[in-house]
């Protein structure tokens, strides 16, 4: 614009064009101005309108960027353009499981197939539920009824192989008592078998033992009577020896030469020498 030009504007036009020179300016600083996710994303960004990295603030564990505006920009970590997304390998997908095929087994009562029942489940017997027993051969039996009705021991029913499966129940007489382990009476029998290897062993044995406690119980009877026999043969003869008075009458001997007497007792004719003053 020439001097004559310039000359020729009124005070009104040069406060326009002031005005729309310093807008100008603001426009152009404005676009220069870099966001801060600019640093994150990989780009440049100018020195003049760069964030300090002191208006870093950590909260909770994360960085935030104070933007001077009054409010803060979670700050983002840089990410590596070189690494790059690994190709997956199909050996480490997990692939779905496939399903296992049900087993079935014979019903030892019907012959039936079956694949789950309560006798299975809770001893181990083959027999499905339809054929179960519980008043009958499938019923149950305590420890100690099965000691002492087949004579088995202990290490019969816990370590003998297969070890038979029980149920615990609460003792009905006492609930303070401890619990009851009730066996498949069955498999009771199975196990004595095993262990008696036939019934008439099983049977003359009953027979030896039953033999053998009433012989004991033979023993005991006659060693207590016969200590209470001692007991009161000793009390009579305790009590006749310490309640025996002497009776001594009116009779006395005297005897001359030493001046002495003698007494007899009528009851036990125990003599006894005395003097007289």
């Amino acid at each position: 614009m020439s001097n004559s030009s310039a000359s020729s504007l009124s005070e009104a036009d040069r406060r326009k064009i002031e005005a729309n020179r310093r807008r100008a300016l603001n426009l152009r600083q404005a676009r220069l101005t870099a966001h801060p996710y600019g640093a994150a994303n990989g780009k440049s960004r100018p020195p003049e309108t760069a964030i300090a990295v002191n208006n870093v603030i950590k909260v909770s564990g994360t960085k935030f960027i104070d933007s001077g505006g009054g409010f803060l920009i979670e700050q983002r970590t840089c990410v590596d353009p070189s690494e790059e997304e690994k190709p997956v390998d199909e050996r480490e997908v997990p692939t779905e499981a496939v399903p296992v095929p049900i087993e079935y087994d014979e019903c030892l009562e019907c012959g039936d197939r079956f694949a789950d029942s309560y006798l299975l489940n809770t001893f181990d017997y083959k027999v499905c539920d339809a054929c179960r027993d519980s008043d009958g051969k499938h019923s149950l039996i305590t420890r100690t009824e099965a000691k002492q009705e087949y004579l088995l021991k202990d290490c019969d029913l816990d370590k003998r192989e297969p070890i038979l499966k029980y149920i615990s129940r609460k003792n009905p007489h006492n609930v303070r008592w401890g619990e009851m382990k009730l066996y498949l009476h069955m498999q009771i029998e199975q196990r004595a078998l095993e262990v008696w290897e036939s019934e008439d062993n099983l049977i003359k044995e009953k027979e030896l033992r039953e033999e053998k406690r009433e012989i004991t119980k033979v023993k005991k009877y006659n060693k207590r009577l016969k200590e209470l026999r001692m007991d009161v043969r000793s009390s009579l003869y305790d009590k006749t020896i310490q309640n025996h008075v002497h009776s001594w009458g009116e009779n006395e001997e005297y005897n001359e030469e030493e001046d002495t007497y003698t007494r007899t007792c009528e009851t036990c004719n125990h003599k006894e020498t005395y003097e007289k003053m």
